[in-house]
Order: C-alpha cells, then structure tokens, then sequence
C-alpha cells in the first residue's frame, strides 16, 4: 500500500501538534514550543544619595557595591548632593550595597537578581 507524503506529512504535523511538541506561530508557520527564558539579562543603573540621619546630603561618603559571586567591590564617592550612580551592573547577580565616612556607616541593602528593575534606587543613611 502506498501512502501519499502529503497526507504522511499532515499526519506527524497534526501528531505533533497535539502532543505540544511544536505549535503553530502568528503566521501559521511551524515553530518550536516557548523555550524558558532568564528574566534578568542585561545591565541596570544602581543610584540614591547618601544621607544624614537626619535626611541631609553627604558629600563625598565613599558607597560600595559587592559582586557577593566574585567579591569584587566597585566603590563611588558621593557628590554634593550626596547622589551616588554605578551603571552597567549585571542583573544577573546579587550585590551588596553601603556607604561609609568618617567612621560612620550605613545598613548593607541588597541589589537581588530577582529584582527585575533595571533602575534600582535606594538612599542609603550614615550611622
């Protein structure tokens, strides 16, 4: 018995498609299933100011931002307005976040790679 490849083609399409193995895209055409995908690639901006405990400005407190994977410290001193700015930071990684001057130091935040923001704003206090 000979089999038609049109109809054997229509039958493992139709096969698949119900198995879930591929799916049909906007345009009708074959395409693979949705593929897991991370969802923090890429870069974000890390910013705040430093501030008195009384909320004022700190002029050039040293802040410090720890890879907690590779340990590196990426450091920043702050600017008149006590404003602090680390770009190209890997959302894919955790990062330890404080300031320090003149003895005094700040609580530690933590920067989560489950955080999705890709603009992570935080003040941070000298105590």
């Amino acid at each position: 018995m000979k089999i038609d490849r049109t109809i054997l083609l229509a039958a493992v399409v139709f096969a698949a498609l119900a198995a879930g193995v591929v799916s049909l895209g906007s345009r009708n055409a074959l395409i693979a299933p949705p593929c897991a995908q991370a969802q923090n690639l890429g870069q974000r901006v890390v910013s705040g100011a430093v501030l008195t405990e009384d909320s004022q400005p700190v002029v050039g407190a040293t802040v410090f931002l720890k890879n907690e994977k590779t340990k590196a410290i990426r450091s920043y001193t702050s600017t008149s307005m006590g404003h602090f700015y680390f770009a190209q930071v890997n959302m894919a990684e955790d990062y330890d976040l404080w300031a320090e001057k003149g003895g005094k130091k700040s609580a530690t935040k933590t920067v989560s790679s489950w955080d999705s923001r890709k603009t992570f704003v935080n003040d941070l206090k000298l105590k």
